[in-house]
């Protein structure tokens, strides 16, 4: 998706005096704007909220993949932490696919696809509420290109933050052999050629 910044000409709104609310002043600010700050009182703004920097949380959270079924977790931790330093966050969802279980599928055509709809669905929700700047939290190898695609066409304050790397597995009674998904996938080939029995195979 091509935008006005992303084509290299000034976004509406673009600072130009060194405020700290450059783009949610349009968006909040002035008595013909109250529509928008009435919107924000449900979700928990309160009168003061509307003098700070609005910070968008972008979550990648779903229970799609355990690469990303605690980032809501993370959103949380970052919410707290833009409060805290004088923000206002708002957290936000976008998508996230997993290729490790559509491999080898039609599911596959959506994979590098997700990368850009990712990316656009970032961009659109800080583009149209007039964030000032955001976090954006994956923990995936779409989501995270996506996050930091949406990091460089908005040009805005910004920072990404990795949702570190799946825990291993193991079998029952052998602690010590470490198992993750490529011991799955190799574990299909061991088996297809009979390198491999049933028992073993089901429980890695």
């Amino acid at each position: 998706m091509k935008t006005k910044s992303s084509q290299g000409s000034k976004s509406p709104g673009a600072p130009t005096n060194g405020s700290l609310r450059p783009y949610s002043s349009i968006v909040l600010d002035g008595p013909e704007r109250a529509p928008s700050r009435a919107m924000l009182y449900p979700v928990g703004f309160k009168p003061e909220d509307f003098s700070k920097p609005l910070i968008g949380i972008a979550s990648t959270w779903s229970m799609v993949t355990p690469c990303n079924m605690h980032i809501d977790q993370l959103a949380r931790e970052a919410e707290a932490g833009a409060n805290g330093a004088g923000g206002k966050a708002i957290i936000f969802d976008t998508i996230t696919i997993s290729d490790g279980i559509s491999m080898g599928t039609e599911g596959m055509k959506y994979s590098l696809v997700s990368r850009e709809v990712i990316a656009d669905s970032i961009e659109t929700v800080v583009g149209c509420q007039g964030m000032d700047g955001f976090v954006a939290i994956g923990g995936c190898d779409k989501n995270m290109p996506g996050a930091l695609m949406a990091i460089a066409r908005l040009n805005r304050p910004s920072v990404f933050v990795y949702g570190g790397t799946i825990l291993p597995g193991c079998l029952t009674g052998d602690a010590g052999r470490k198992l993750d998904i490529v011991s799955v996938f190799e574990a299909v080939g061991a088996h297809a050629n009979q390198r491999m029995g049933e028992s073993e195979f089901q429980q890695i």
